[in-house]
């Protein structure tokens, strides 16, 4: 928000200066006492990692590359580094690009086998692990020269985050850096003006949609673009709706619970969704939401800290947070994902790299992120004041409840495969066309599964 600066800042200056006139002689020690200062701020920020069993300095000296999209991770890490150096004496050399530009740029800069970046983000871990460009790590955690897990405390970690990184042989490539899961945002001023409920069930939330979507404002907004990108609200209808996105390594969203799913998904945005839903991706439906355009959206519960802030969001005082639709009967299965971080297979500093990323998850460098809002991989982060005022209580609780209620075997099938790509692709573009009214769900994703199934035979 914007500040009265001119006003503040003149009496800022005014205090200062009587302040230093005032010490007369003494003025000479005000150098020291401010040095002094940053020596004990800085050794504030240290002292949660003295009690580790591990020689931080072990690698003084050496420089890593943190490569990565401009997100709220890096976001939050960043101002974090100069602790993180003062700590271990690594340096940390950042590249960060817009998301677009990195995933498209990160798996050809890896293909090319080069040393950097040394720690990546990253989020296709089947191409990664199949490529060879992600080095195993069970061999860091074991070692007690960098590791003490006693101290690190993975129990802490959010079931799916600890479940999340393991490959199919108990190997682990990645460290899980955030946590998402798909949840339904609502206007309360928009429900109560036609006395509705929170929606709970998949009818409710057709019902309610519709009797609430106006001409200035849609009953929903949700992601309909037919890409790829475009996939995490539909995937968590089909989980809920008890179909699989892929199944025995075969795309399997041809299945009646599938097209049941996609038939409903394409029933909410064509019946009551923007006039433009099929070129939605997460950015639009994440602005009509905020712009009071939607009265309901259901996608990442990352979007909390935007719709809590009141420089960005316009209903800041009017929105609510809730669990993912469900099936009578039947519980909640959102779709959840963590991004994650990794190590270059061809690093030079691969121990170095490890440390940072096991500083970067830890519990006091979690708490610090997440007292910013960020979304962490931490029951303990979660569960602090600092996040919950952040992030904001409601919005805390209810993307926590979609995350225990996920099932992180359906979402590492998809997105762990090597060609999850390429099935994601065909999965939307067949959405894409069932919103649009071409075709029934059940011709489009029949067509839409054995393109994908001819893509993975090859």
């Amino acid at each position: 928000m914007a500040r009265d600066g001119n006003s503040t800042g003149d009496r800022v200056r005014t205090s200062r200066r009587s302040f230093v006139k005032g010490l007369g002689a003494a003025g000479a020690l005000l150098p020291a006492l401010t040095a002094s200062s940053r020596r004990t701020f800085a050794e504030d920020a240290l002292a949660p990692y003295a009690s580790a069993a591990i020689d931080w300095k072990q690698f003084a000296g050496q420089t890593i590359t943190l490569a990565g999209a401009i997100h709220p991770w890096s976001n939050a890490i960043a101002p974090l580094l100069p602790d993180f150096t003062k700590l271990t004496g690594i340096n940390v050399a950042t590249d960060f690009q817009l998301e677009t530009n990195y995933l498209g740029t990160i798996p050809i800069r890896l293909a090319r086998g080069g040393s950097a970046p040394d720690v990546f983000m990253f989020a296709t871990y089947g191409q990664g692990i199949s490529g060879g460009w992600l080095e195993p790590l069970n061999a860091y955690f074991a070692n007690k020269s960098l590791t003490d897990l006693d101290w690190y405390d993975e129990s802490d970690l959010l079931r799916t985050a600890l479940a999340f990184p393991l490959w199919s042989d108990g190997e682990r490539y990645a460290f899980p850096i955030t946590s998402e899961a798909m949840t339904l945002f609502f206007n309360k001023d928009a429900l109560a003006a036609k006395n509705l409920t929170v929606p709970q069930t998949f009818d409710e939330l057709f019902a309610t949609a519709k009797a609430v979507k106006t001409d200035e404002m849609s009953g929903i907004a949700m992601r309909a673009q037919a890409g790829g990108n475009s996939t995490p609200p539909a995937m968590g209808f089909v989980f809920s709706y008890g179909g699989d996105m892929v199944k025995d390594h075969m795309a399997a969203f041809a299945s009646p619970e599938a097209v049941a799913a996609v038939d409903m998904y394409g029933r909410l945005l064509s019946q009551a969704g923007p006039a433009d839903v099929g070129s939605y991706e997460w950015y639009q439906v994440l602005d009509d939401f905020l712009q009071s355009r939607t009265a309901m959206a259901v996608d990442s519960s990352n979007f909390a800290t935007d719709i809590s802030n009141p420089a960005k969001s316009r209903v800041t005082e009017q929105a609510g947070f809730a669990t993912f639709p469900h099936l009578p009967g039947r519980s909640p299965v959102p779709f959840m994902s963590h991004w994650q971080a990794c190590i270059n297979s061809k690093s030079q500093n691969k121990r170095a790299a490890f440390l940072f990323l096991l500083w970067a998850t830890s519990k006091p460098t979690s708490l610090k992120t997440a007292a910013g809002g960020l979304a962490t991989t931490r029951a303990s982060a979660w569960s602090s004041e600092g996040f919950k005022k952040a992030f904001g209580a409601q919005a805390a609780e209810a993307a926590l409840t979609n995350l225990q209620d996920a099932d992180v075997d359906r979402a590492k099938a998809i997105l762990f495969h090597p060609k999850s790509r390429t099935i994601l692709d065909a999965f939307m573009i067949g959405v894409n066309e069932v919103i649009s009214g071409e075709k029934p769900a059940k011709v489009v994703m029949t067509v839409a599964a054995e393109k994908a199934n001819a893509a993975i035979r090859g």
